[in-house]
């Protein structure tokens, strides 16, 4: 990914969502501009409709766009639906072309395989997207568009902030976590007096660019970190032996089908029966997560912040491209320079962590129906 850090060197928890580098941002393709109704003094952007950055590219996604928008009941029906068409039409051409094998139409049927194999992925991600875009529906915040949409006589603000409600959806310790983040990468002070905070400062593009998409993959691991601490705090209680050196053990495979059940509701206080060969280290009780997570190794540090599918990698980076891209270049200008407040570049953070931590509940959903590819 271009426009953030990288994925495979996570050394440390807010300190490595922290760090960016400098070079060029290139991002794919051109895409059309989103018109945005003008508001009464035209100085903010547009939240009265579903105004994503990224536009649908896919006949599932612009369908689930519009039964968000006009027949919002329905909509977990026709992503089912949509998921459930999509397995089927991908299992098809592969059929097809197993069975071509050794006749001469087998390059044809490979290459229609091919074809609706990337079909389905652009499909699938714009599910995902339209899932996460739910999900901030949900607590009534819509995503910021384009940024050349919010920028007023040269300063960039984001009103209203939506703060609360973006809060909203983060226990008491992921807060305290993302309060760490927020001084790290904006130096954000809880105790900072109102005039300080919407005081006019100067950000490269660039730079707001990577510390959104570093805090989406920091919402990201606080979620999965969240849940494997809630897991295992259920385990114990479940009086499993969670030690090292013991005989009852979880695999991973049984780690995270469980805590699948557990995301949506569907693990009742019973014991589970199944038991792997793979150790989890103990968890004490009440542990706070901040204490939890510092005892992370680089093994699982990586996993908890790496995302599992290529499918939410893509989302990250086509997302945050289509937010801060110049539309005709495809570029970020490294020396484009924005004047906006701190107010405004935390609306951003918290919104990008939010958007991290949706990811992390679309992809879990949507792999257990179609599976997704291994990042």
């Amino acid at each position: 990914m271009d426009c953030c850090i990288s994925y495979n060197k996570i050394s440390a928890f807010t300190s490595s969502f922290s760090s960016f580098s400098t070079g060029p941002v290139v991002f794919p393709g051109n895409r059309r501009r989103v018109i945005v109704a003008a508001t009464s003094s035209d100085s903010h952007c547009d939240f009265g409709s579903l105004n994503t950055p990224l536009e649908l590219r896919s006949p599932s996604g612009k369908l689930l766009s519009r039964v968000l928008q006009n027949d919002r009941k329905n909509f977990h029906h026709a992503v089912a639906g949509q998921l459930e068409l999509l397995v089927s039409e991908r299992d098809e051409a592969l059929a097809r072309f197993r069975l071509s094998l050794g006749s001469s139409d087998a390059s044809l049927h490979r290459r229609i395989a091919e074809m609706k194999e990337q079909e389905s992925q652009t499909a699938i991600e714009d599910v995902m997207y339209m899932l996460i875009s739910y999900k901030f529906s949900e607590i009534r915040v819509h995503l910021v568009p384009r940024l050349s949409q919010c920028i007023y006589n040269g300063r960039l603000e984001i009103y209203p902030s939506k703060d609360w409600e973006l809060e909203s959806i983060h226990s008491l310790e992921v807060l305290e976590m993302i309060k760490e983040h927020l001084g790290a990468v904006i130096g954000w002070r809880a105790d900072s007096n109102v005039t300080n905070n919407w005081a006019t400062t100067n950000i490269s593009k660039l730079r707001l660019c990577r510390v959104y998409a570093a805090s989406i993959l920091y919402g990201y691991f606080l979620k999965s970190a969240s849940m494997r601490h809630r897991l295992e705090l259920s385990l114990t209680d479940l009086n499993y032996d969670l030690r090292p050196n013991t005989g009852s053990r979880l695999s991973l495979s049984d780690f995270w089908s469980y805590g699948l059940n557990l995301a949506f509701g569907r693990v009742q206080n019973k014991h589970v029966t199944t038991v792997g060969e793979a150790s989890c280290n103990q968890v004490k009780k009440n542990e706070k997560l901040s204490s939890y997570v510092m005892g992370f190794d680089p093994e699982v540090l990586q996993m908890c912040a790496k995302p599992k599918s290529k499918e939410a990698m893509n989302l990250i980076e086509k997302h945050s491209c289509a937010l801060f891209g110049d539309e005709k270049s495809g570029l970020v200008e490294s020396d484009e320079v924005i004047s906006t407040s701190l107010a405004s570049q935390k609306r951003f953070v918290l919104e990008a962590v939010a958007f991290g931590s949706f990811l992390w509940d679309s992809e879990e959903y949507v792999d257990s129906a179609y599976k997704l590819k291994q990042n």
